[in-house]
């Protein structure tokens, strides 16, 4: 069974132990994100099993906004390797602790939160623009 977005967020309060202050909270969330960077840049450079294949993306005149999503691409080719998703997991769940914990320290729901945000992908569908 997986833990609840609820669970995840005791879980956190209750091991968040060095890092309380908000100032700390924040640094460590970029030091997490800088982390998550290099370990799919590694996946790049010192692994290979994934690529980059970067080009401009040439737009149809009569493209809509909802073609968009398919002529817009990530520009990876490959598939990770075991030991490379295995270190971008650990990574990823870095820093979403450090995120749980922000939430934490002010007072937020992370399930509301994540709520509020579906909504409003889902409302805004593909105008959200991201």
């Amino acid at each position: 069974m997986s833990p609840s977005n609820d669970d995840f967020q005791k879980t956190v309060d209750s091991m968040l132990i060095r890092h309380q202050s908000i100032l700390d909270i924040l640094s460590k969330m970029q030091e997490s994100s800088a982390r998550v960077n290099r370990a799919v840049v590694k996946s790049v450079t010192a692994c290979g099993c994934i690529a980059v294949d970067a080009q401009r993306n040439v737009i149809p005149e009569d493209a809509t906004l909802a073609d968009l999503k398919y002529i817009f691409n990530s520009h990876l080719r490959g598939v990770l390797c075991s030991n490379c998703r295995e270190m971008i997991e650990t990574e990823l769940g870095k820093q979403l602790f450090y995120i749980v914990a922000l939430a934490n320290t002010l007072g937020l729901s992370i399930n509301e939160v994540l709520e509020k945000e579906d909504a409003k992908l889902r409302t805004l569908t593909v105008y959200n623009l991201r």
